[in-house]
């Protein structure tokens, strides 16, 4: 029962705003987004106490500005998703461009696959999806929802047009299988994790418990790894979306230090754009949720 209702209850909401007008169901969205940051105080304090460990030296107001902002993005997130089955390469031309695709053409022309190190910023369903409308369909990892039918309605929209969901559990296996077809993965790689899939590394001057399988994949196969982000970009008022250039990982005779490197580099990677656009990244997940032996928890 609970599951018809979740399901019902996401449905109710996605078609409704899907058939909108964009900046009807934005206006829709905001209230939305807008009542669940009043009403839901303890994602807003797991949000603020983030932020004071990531920018200390910000007001308690400007963290708040930006927490209220990261509302307005998963505003625009939810939009965007409800309206994905009817986009097209036309009717998506002049509010979505892309920057540094060259990165992404040259990596994949090693043939070698290629890792997109990504998170959850911007409008990162829309990335995905918007990569595949543009001829470049990807796999990606995710967790599957633990409703079954919200979840085959989910992977329904983001699958449309040729991407691939490879689930979570067995991910190493469809990674390396994906890299030596030379094949493309997106993996949302700023999530709390626990050792042994997890590495301790430096997040904004915390340690934080990353996944270290992009490392392991990478340094095993000679896959390209290379960050992409779909930010709104307010002054353009559209989504962009960017590649930056291939991660250069070391190879040394101490594997496991090679492995916790390279993971660094993928996660000062993502710090990096979101130092320049936080009012865009989910703050109020426990990112720092694991500590490292003997240290007191955050949160």
């Amino acid at each position: 029962m609970r599951e018809k209702l979740e399901y019902w209850l996401v449905v109710t909401v996605a078609r409704p705003l899907g058939r909108l007008p964009r900046g009807l169901a934005r206006c829709a969205a905001g209230v939305l987004a807008w009542s669940v940051y009043r009403l839901h105080g303890r994602l807003r304090r797991v949000g603020l106490r983030n932020l004071e460990l990531a920018f200390p030296g910000l007001s308690a107001r400007e963290r708040k500005a930006i927490l209220r902002g990261v509302y307005r993005s998963l505003g625009r997130q939810l939009v965007e998703f409800c309206r994905m089955t009817r986009y097209t390469r036309e009717n998506t031309y002049g509010w979505i461009r892309t920057e540094g695709l060259e990165h992404y053409l040259a990596a994949r022309a090693r043939g070698k696959g290629v890792l997109i190190v990504t998170g959850h910023m911007g409008a990162w369903e829309l990335s995905s999806f918007y990569h595949s409308l543009m001829g470049y369909p990807m796999s990606m990892i995710a967790r599957p929802l633990d409703n079954r039918r919200l979840d085959k309605f989910v992977n329904g929209i983001r699958c449309l047009h040729g991407n691939r969901v490879l689930p979570k559990d067995d991910f190493a296996r469809g990674l390396l299988t994906a890299m030596r077809q030379g094949e493309t993965v997106g993996i949302l790689m700023d999530t709390n994790m626990t050792p042994p899939q997890g590495v301790f590394v430096n997040f904004f001057g915390k340690q934080a418990c990353t996944a270290s399988g992009v490392a392991r994949v990478a340094l095993k196969t000679g896959a390209a790894v290379l960050p992409g982000f779909m930010v709104w970009e307010e002054a353009e008022r559209r989504y962009v979306l960017h590649f930056g250039p291939q991660l250069a990982f070391e190879r040394t005779e101490d594997a496991e230090a090679d492995i916790v490197a390279a993971t660094q580099l993928c996660t000062s990677a993502i710090e990096t754009w979101i130092r320049r656009y936080p009012d865009q990244w989910l703050w109020i997940h426990r990112r720092w949720k694991t500590r490292p032996a003997g240290e007191a928890g955050i949160y």
